[in-house]
């Protein structure tokens, strides 16, 4: 029996910790872990130390990303410490989770300007005024030879092996640097030195965050952290992971209102309920009544509650009633959107060739797809033939929210 077994727990931290932990793994031994570690804080009057850490790979975030700051979110309301650290040193070597291949490193400059954008962006989530804002550079860049020695010998090879993707790329006789064996090393160091009691991550960390227990042990830290687990928040596909290579699917926290609204809209009914659990406040009892209410009303006029709440909160509700009703009047009522933008028409142009000026495909490929597929219309027209040529002024779609007034 664990030790927090042994120990009663009071039913208000149990229930806090039921409701941190909805949709989350947590290692080892689960919420009754996490209740402990939240009713020890309060009599000890010491707030827990959060850990997010954080290579910022990317200048923008996605609603992906707002999973596990809606966890730190509620974290600083019950009045803990949330640590966000940037990966000053971790970023420059590139984390491999998940990855079939060594993954590119970045300079100090992308890192810094990186770093900042994501801050500004979290801001709409998380207080970032009374987080704790760390840099592993600061330590890391400074450790000696002996230093690193001493870490590495913490993990045998054989531990390093069992990560998924170094297993796969092992077995498919793809290269694997010594290098890449630092990543998981140096980002477990760092709950040494911030002295974390709780790490979040998402279920791709779960070899890392597990490892910084190992090494908080191997420091000589009484009690190890523990890890929080996140779900990968899938694109608006409902298949693939949602993700800035796959913008189509992609929901950015930047992404203008009506476009917001218009993906959120575009989701498979089966994702309303897992993105209502993760991107909103809803609580655990409004959760089971929108579940009951997918199955005996109309899933779209859940959805349309989904997608309003999460424009607004990015957006604001003025923004957010601009948007639903921008939707209602071009996709439901088939209508065309107040303020199309317009394109000076010279002449003839190809279908094909139009759509790719416009930026409305990426190529002539798609172009044509999307014509093939009766996406296009032209004064509400749709156009089927791949060879259609434009030579009249008139409104131009391509998909669903997608408009241009040719003049």
């Amino acid at each position: 029996m664990s030790t927090t077994e042994k120990i009663v727990i009071k039913p208000e931290f149990i229930k806090q910790a039921e409701f941190i932990a909805r949709g989350t793994e947590i290692l080892p031994d689960g919420v009754m872990a996490l209740a402990h570690k939240l009713q020890k804080s309060a009599q000890t009057n010491k707030p827990l130390r959060i850990k997010l850490g954080m290579d910022p790979t990317r200048p923008d975030l996605h609603l992906g990303h707002t999973v596990v700051m809606r966890k730190l979110k509620e974290f600083q309301k019950l009045g803990h410490k949330i640590i966000l650290l940037v990966g000053g040193a971790t970023a420059m070597i590139g984390d491999p989770s998940g990855k079939s291949e060594t993954r590119p490193s970045l300079t100090k400059e992308q890192v810094e300007y990186n770093a900042k954008t994501y801050f500004d962006q979290m801001s709409k989530v998380v207080d970032i005024e009374s987080a704790e804002i760390v840099n592993n550079a600061d330590w890391l860049h400074k450790m000696q030879l002996t230093d690193l020695l001493k870490l590495a010998s913490k993990v045998t090879v054989a531990q390093m092996m069992t990560r998924d993707d170094f297993k796969k790329r092992f077995d498919e006789a793809k290269p694997i640097s010594i290098h890449e064996f630092f990543y998981p090393l140096m980002q477990a160091y760092d709950s040494v030195e911030i002295d974390a009691d709780i790490e979040l991550g998402g279920t791709d960390q779960r070899f890392n965050i597990l490892l910084g227990r190992e090494i908080q042990s191997a420091y000589g830290r009484e009690e190890s952290q523990l890890a929080m687990l996140l779900p990968l928040l899938e694109g608006t596909d409902g298949v693939i992971k949602m993700s800035k290579s796959y913008p189509e699917h992609c929901i950015s926290i930047t992404e203008d209102p009506k476009n917001m609204y218009g993906k959120l809209m575009s989701i498979p009914d089966t994702l309303i309920s897992r993105y209502f659990m993760l991107l909103t406040d809803v609580s655990s009892e409004e959760l089971k009544e929108i579940e009951q209410k997918i199955k005996t009303e109309n899933p779209r006029d859940i959805k349309m509650k989904l997608a309003f709440t999460i424009t607004k909160e990015y957006h604001g509700e003025a923004a957010a009633i601009e948007a639903q009703n921008e939707f209602i009047n071009v996709v439901q009522k088939k209508g065309v959107p107040t303020d199309v933008p317009q394109y000076e028409l010279n002449g003839e142009k190809a279908l094909v060739d139009l759509l790719v000026e416009l930026n409305f495909t990426a190529s002539k490929g798609e172009a044509k797809r999307l014509i093939q597929q009766g996406a296009v219309k032209f004064e509400n027209e749709k156009i089927s033939d791949i060879n259609f040529v434009i030579s009249s002024k008139g409104v131009l779609q391509a998909g669903k929210r997608k408009f241009v007034k040719l003049v």
